[in-house]
């Protein structure tokens, strides 16, 4: 009877230290596994964006899954952006056409909803020499439109582990319908959506079809207030596939005397200068300029009141704060500051032949 007792605990005892002993091997597993998960850094960091930017968005917590919750660290609430069509100078058509074709349709999409012929724009490019502006007015369209603003950045979507990328872009997509309106921003989309050439590795061929084929698929979901806005240096190297899907193209092209002026009152709207400085006279001075030309005009010319009070404190005159920035001061820099030379032949720069036209 004892001995029976004694076989009946040893066999008790056994059994758990075998329940115990699998318990650990599970809970090993899964920690390894947890640690060797690639995105897991990411993923922790994008779970705590997304309930932030669920939270600023006055939305609830939307489920995601991991490869979501990367996309997220991309996501921008257009309550956070600080660029309006006010803080563009110039491109007074451009921005009237794409609050028409594309903020309107995001903005009220009931005006949209009787026949076939209105609808919302699901692509829309903005090409033009660099500093032109174009990134500025991507963030624009989604500041005037309130809609979520998916920054896609390449480096994101490119993974080690076979078949991320794919899944990840997916995932610009899947999340993009779960916070519309929202708009799908890549910038230098060339370098994402270029020719298809034989050369190209596996992975970004497969990349470009899955892109092309969900883009595709919300393209006739009339109902989907979802917009892929790209931007570019060079629309020639897009694949063909992909200009096709861009169904409105605009050239941010170097603004002339009339948009320079413009530029330049929007630059120093909220600068300290005097009153008196001819706008027009530093704008038919600066021919040839982009709007980032300009900006970096100002910028060195503030530098010379402030100069100005250092050397009258080594005189050992006293002022607190540095003049207002004069005409004088514009002309100065104009006259020594160089800038870099672009190629201006439009066919050779871009070597397109369709543009958008007001």
């Amino acid at each position: 009877m004892a001995g029976g007792r004694r076989t009946e605990t040893t066999i008790l005892r056994e059994l758990i230290s075998y329940a115990a002993s699998a318990a650990l091997s599970c809970l090993v597993l899964f920690v390894g596994l947890k640690y060797l998960d690639p995105n897991r850094e990411s993923s922790k960091r994008a779970i705590e964006d997304k309930k932030a930017i669920s939270k600023r968005l006055g939305r609830s917590l939307i489920h995601t899954n991991p490869y979501e919750d990367v996309i997220v660290e991309d996501v921008v609430n257009p309550d956070h952006i600080d660029v309006e069509f006010d803080s563009v100078g110039g491109l007074d058509e451009i921005k009237e056409a794409l609050y028409e074709l594309v903020i309107l349709p995001l903005k009220r999409p009931e005006l949209f909803t009787h026949g076939n012929l209105l609808g919302p724009q699901k692509g829309v490019l903005l090409y033009g020499p660099p500093g032109t502006g174009k990134t500025m007015l991507a963030k624009a369209i989604a500041k005037e439109s309130g809609a979520v603003f998916i920054n896609v950045r390449v480096s994101n979507l490119m993974s080690k582990w076979f078949g991320d990328a794919q899944k990840l872009v997916t995932a610009v997509f899947s999340l993009a319908y779960k916070l519309q309106p929202a708009i799908i921003f890549i910038d230098e989309v060339d370098s994402l959506l270029g020719q298809r050439r034989a050369s190209d590795h596996e992975t970004m061929s497969i990349m470009k079809t899955e892109f092309m084929a969900l883009w595709d698929g919300f393209s006739t979901d009339q109902n989907a207030r979802v917009m892929v806005l790209g931007a570019t240096n060079r629309p020639s190297e897009l694949d063909e596939a992909i200009l096709r899907r861009f169904s409105q193209a605009f050239e941010i092209g170097k603004p002339d005397c009339n948009n320079r002026e413009k530029i330049l009152k929007v630059i120093l709207k909220n600068e300290r200068v005097e009153d008196n400085i001819d706008f027009g006279h530093i704008a038919r001075q600066s021919e040839g300029y982009t709007g980032s030309d300009l900006l970096e005009l100002c910028k060195q010319a503030a530098y010379i009141p402030l100069r100005d009070l250092l050397n009258d404190e080594k005189a050992g005159k006293k002022s607190r704060v540095p003049r207002p920035l004069s005409q004088l001061d514009l002309e100065k820099t104009l006259a020594t500051s160089s800038k870099i030379r672009v190629r201006t032949d439009e066919q050779d720069e871009y070597g397109v032949s369709w543009t958008w036209r007001p």
